[in-house]
């Protein structure tokens, strides 16, 4: 185990399955204190457990609500102390081309994928500021850099949003020590994006070597960018396609 986190304590949301929860369990096996944020107790005791460590606990929380994230932050800080770290990484996907969205689907995924970011970071800094600086990672997606045939354009457009907000973030709270920087992953083989069947082999289809990337390719860059020899490391966007955009 590597002790390059120790001491420090990160809040991880959406952490009770895919990226997420290798996530925080990259940073576990890097010395941190983890918070696991997410809606599904049961989850979240499954990713606790597999982790294995006292240094781990699950909150339910609801990203979307700025009440739910206050207490989720209060019971953080209560058992691990001042918050060093924080990934944005709770987010909802949808298919929906743009003239099959309706306004419901729209406000959903604008809730969760923006807003949630916004109040997760709202939540956070003023913890940060404590702790006399930290580092902010928002898990956006290859959709927010470029168009996609698939993808609903709510999708696309909280993606975008989520990379410019990040850097707004890092520009405005550089001088707290704090860092903010996005990561945009390509295809990552989940339960909720699996690899197989045709929309898997229409996105292999951009990339040179038509293989999918795994969570833990993600939580292992994430894990770079939130320790010291990523200091200088602020308000950019780190794609991890395997050339979907290239």
């Amino acid at each position: 185990m590597s002790t390059a986190l120790s001491g420090r304590h990160a809040v991880v949301t959406g952490a009770s399955r895919g990226i997420g929860a290798r996530v925080a369990a990259a940073l576990a096996a890097d010395g941190a204190r983890v918070s696991l944020l997410g809606r599904d107790e049961t989850q979240l005791t499954r990713v606790r457990d597999e982790i294995g460590t006292s240094d781990a606990a699950g909150i339910v929380a609801d990203v979307t609500n700025t009440a739910s994230l206050r207490n989720a932050f209060a019971t953080a800080r209560e058992r691990f102390g001042p918050v060093h770290m924080l990934i944005n990484n709770a987010g909802q996907a949808a298919s929906a081309k743009f003239l099959e969205t309706d306004e419901a689907l729209w406000n959903r995924i604008m809730a969760v994928n923006v807003k949630g970011v916004f109040l997760g970071t709202k939540a956070a800094i003023p913890a940060m500021r404590q702790a006399g600086g930290g580092s902010i990672i928002n898990i956006s997606s290859v959709a927010g850099l470029v168009g996609s045939p698939q993808n609903t354009a709510a999708y696309t457009a909280t993606k975008g949003a989520v990379r410019l907000f990040t850097k707004s973030t890092a520009i405005q709270h550089a001088r707290d020590n704090i860092r903010a920087n996005s990561v945009h992953p390509g295809p990552i083989a989940t339960d909720a994006n699996p690899e197989n069947g045709p929309y898997g082999e229409q996105l292999r289809s951009f990339m040179s070597a038509r293989k999918f990337g795994r969570p833990e390719d993600v939580a292992g860059l994430v894990a770079y960018l939130v320790s010291d020899e990523a200091q200088f490391a602020n308000g950019a966007a780190y794609k991890i396609d395997n050339t979907f955009t290239a």
